[in-house]
């Protein structure tokens, strides 16, 4: 299997969230408003923007695994099974681990 355009699309999605991460980051650290009113406001988005990091997160480690994959040789197999995943899945989620035969039999 020729890899090289899911890396390149792995790569460029890691990009992505690692620039939006940094966003997120600033945001969280900026300094609270004094008005009592608008910390209730900023403090629900900051519990938005937490969750949008804590999934940023998540799909970095994904991608990471992924990438790992790569270079072992074992992308696009099945990390339970060994049998490949479909090139469609890949399409829609690069990182797949699982293939669709053991992501529905969970």
């Amino acid at each position: 299997m020729d890899t090289s355009a899911y890396q390149q699309a792995l790569r460029d999605r890691q990009r992505e969230l690692l620039a939006r991460l940094r966003r997120i980051d600033v945001d969280l650290g900026r300094t609270k408003d004094a008005d009592a009113a608008d910390r209730v406001t900023e403090g629900e988005n900051d519990e938005v923007l937490e969750g949008l990091g804590q999934a940023g997160q998540d799909e970095l480690r994904a991608i990471d695994a992924a990438l790992q994959r790569v270079d072992k040789g074992t992308f696009g197999l099945c990390v339970r099974c060994g049998k490949p995943i479909s090139p469609e899945r890949l399409a829609a989620v690069p990182y797949a681990p699982l293939c669709e035969d053991c992501i529905t039999s969970d």
